[in-house]
């Protein structure tokens, strides 16, 4: 994925963006000119409490070359009246694995990787020059700070300690927690600076959200390095909270990264081994290296658990139950990634408290939330996927079996634990939440209100709750539990007749959102997406939620959250919080909804007895993928986050890319729908 310098200038500049990260919840990102446009941009974002508790560290590295007499800055920073020009330096962008920049001044070419140590706080930011026909002096300023990355330090008046070991320096920049950071350049000198503060730097993105735009930084020192006519050479600097960087070789470290993701892919399967391939099988290769890179992000280990878990999105979310859940077949289960999928199971189960998997987990204490109605659910479809690509019935009857019986038998008895207010009427039909309360994936809040309501009887959470309880008597019958099958098909089976006698609409010909609310949205099509479908694929009650979903949500990016014409419907994602939120789940478009219409289509492709529909069906299907695949490699490849696919898009055009910069079950969703 190249950019080259044609399609750097400043507006494609300022608007795409690259990101990597460190398996322990860590990352570093920023736009593909180094202008940092957010709040949450850095080179070293480093998690205290892995993954959580993220702090800005090193913001960001700016170099300026120095020749006969005349300096040349490389980087671009924004300020509220002016814009610094090292773009117009710049001749290309590139990301594979790594972000790399290449710039060329006046005889002067530079080339400049940035890598992350894996499971380490740590960055390292490569250097090689290929100078002139005259000496020059290449400069690095760091720019630094330590603050929670969703907070901001203004008009701060930074109380910096410095210990310099030639060019290793220790620094204390937080004087509270007294964390030392540690910086090294593998040559030239250190010049520190007392009072060197970058004052007001400015986060185009945040104005755009409605949040104070403007921060200040802290410059300790400065890195200068001479280089003679005509040399050619290798610099690393490194930005730690370990102390032992004295030996780190950033080439090395590259290297490392490399090997490390070249070796997961491999381990996949979809890599294929042979020595002569077409111009189609490799541009197919890359593609499905450009994806598996993507998904190498979102899986980070939570050290306090010894487990893996899954990241929902970057820049600022944590491990979520209900995202983890929807994106775990296609990060883990398609990529063959089985043992590390075991232990997001275990980190799904291991705090269930009265029968709720948490929805995540707090970012300041690791404290486990438990706001969710469908998490609990949604664990039982993908244990039964894990099954199906697995096999392994002992790793679940061991580890996960009596907790599911714990759920099941928890939603039946009710609680309202964390006001989730979940109980089974009489009619066999699952109600949750209240007014106040935004326990399923309409979670959006403001002030306290929800913007989505859906308390009640809500359509995929009973079709989830048919779905867990087939799958228990399935389970049950597998490992000899034969005494409980009744049990579960009973409740199945009441579950059902009541769905299938209330949820239809007849007037809109789909289903209800939540009994008495006619808005249509997307969630019905949990009804036909789940390994057991509450409603018969092969019905004309299916068709005809086929037929509306695609008339009235689905576009080329995913389905919108509400039918356009609805009261409320909104079709652009922008504005303060307050806009922002009222819109969330009222008309956006939603990447990982495909999914739900993929199986859905998929489900009524395996149902259908009459040969000419399941031609047809299956015409519509790699329609369907194909459009997906084409439409999601120039997002992943030219748009928003290069390497990733965004939480959403505005649904008029040019529908672009908003919310988070990479999303887990987007990425998940459409790799799954892209079926290489």
């Amino acid at each position: 994925m190249k950019i080259t310098k044609e399609e750097l200038n400043l507006e494609q500049g300022l608007t795409k963006e690259w990101l990597i990260t460190n398996g322990i919840g860590g990352y570093a990102s920023s736009t593909i000119i180094g202008a940092n446009t957010r709040k949450y941009h850095g080179l070293l974002i480093a998690p205290l409490n892995p993954p959580a508790n993220r702090n800005v560290i090193l913001s960001k590295l700016d170099e300026a070359i120095e020749i006969r007499g005349k300096k040349y800055d490389l980087y671009t920073n924004i300020g509220k009246t002016y814009i610094s020009h090292g773009y117009e330096y710049q001749e290309e962008f590139e990301k594979k694995y790594l972000p790399v920049f290449r710039y060329k001044v006046q005889g002067v070419e530079i080339e400049k990787t940035i890598c992350m140590e894996y499971e380490k706080n740590t960055v390292g930011v490569l250097y090689k020059i290929k100078n002139g026909k005259y000496r020059a002096k290449l400069t690095l300023a760091p720019i630094m700070n330590f603050r929670d990355f969703h907070t901001m330090n203004t008009a701060h008046n930074y109380q910096l300690r410095q210990i310099i070991n030639e060019n290793k320096v220790k620094l204390i920049i937080d004087n509270k927690s007294q964390i030392p950071i540690y910086i090294n350049l593998s040559e030239g000198k250190y010049i520190p600076h007392e009072h060197d503060i970058f004052k007001n730097m400015f986060y185009v993105e945040e104005e755009k959200r409605g949040f104070y735009p403007e921060e200040d930084h802290i410059v300790p020192g400065v890195y200068e390095v001479e280089l003679k006519a005509n040399e050619e050479k290798s610099i690393s600097f490194v930005c730690s909270l370990e102390e032992n960087i004295d030996e780190i070789d950033v080439q090395d470290l590259i290297d490392r990264e490399v090997y490390r993701l070249e070796k997961s892919f491999k381990e996949t399967g979809l890599i294929e081994e042979k020595d002569k391939k077409t111009k189609q099988e490799k541009n197919k290769e890359e593609l499905i290296k450009e994806y598996l890179t993507a998904i190498d992000n979102f899986i980070v280990y939570r050290p306090s658990f010894r487990l893996h878990t899954i990241i929902a999105g970057y820049p600022w979310f944590l491990d979520w139950g209900r995202d983890s859940l929807i994106a775990f077949e296609g990060l883990l289960l398609k990529t063959k990634k089985y043992d590390i999928a075991r232990e997001v199971l275990l980190t799904m189960v291991r705090d269930v408290k009265y029968g709720l998997v948490p929805n995540g987990y707090s970012g300041f204490d690791s404290r486990p939330l438990y706001n969710s109605v469908d998490a609990s659910l949604l664990l039982f479809e993908e244990i039964q996927k894990y099954i199906e690509y697995t096999k392994d019935y002992k790793f679940v009857k061991d580890n996960l079996y009596k907790k599911m019986e714990d759920i099941i038998d928890n939603y039946v008895v009710g609680n309202n634990f964390d006001n989730n207010n979940i109980y089974l009427d009489k009619d066999g039909l699952i109600s949750a939440g209240t007014e106040d309360t935004q326990n399923t994936w309409m979670d959006a809040k403001y002030d306290g209100k929800a913007v989505t309501p859906r308390n009640g009887k809500a359509v995929e959470i009973n079709a989830m709750w048919y779905n867990a309880n087939m799958i228990m008597a399935s389970l049950t019958l597998k490992i000899g539990d034969l005494l409980k099958i009744k049990k579960y098909k009973d409740l199945a089976k009441k579950c059902k007749e009541a769905f299938e006698e209330t949820f239809y609409n007849e007037k809109e010909k789909c289903l209800y959102d939540v009994l008495g609310d006619e808005k249509i949205r997307p969630n019905q099509l949990f009804a036909l997406s789940l390994t057991y479908p509450i409603i018969e694929p092969n019905s004309e009650i299916a068709q005809n939620i086929i037929k509306t979903v695609e008339k009235k949500l689905l576009n080329n990016y995913g389905l919108k959250t509400l039918a356009k014409g609805e009261e409320g419907y909104v079709e652009i994602y922008e504005g303060t919080p307050y806009k922002r939120d009222t819109s969330y789940h009222q008309g956006i478009t939603w990447p990982w909804l495909l999914g739900l219409y993929y199986n859905s289509l998929i489900n009524m492709e395996k149902a259908e007895k009459d040969e000419d529909k399941k031609e047809l069906l299956n015409d519509k299907i790699e329609k369907f993928k194909n459009k997906t695949y084409k439409t999601f490699k120039k997002e992943l490849e030219e748009n928003g986050c290069i390497g990733s696919i965004s939480e959403l898009y505005d649904s008029t055009k040019p529908q672009l890319p908003k919310g988070a910069i990479a999303q887990a079950w987007s990425i998940a969703e459409i790799f799954r729908i892209c079926d290489f």
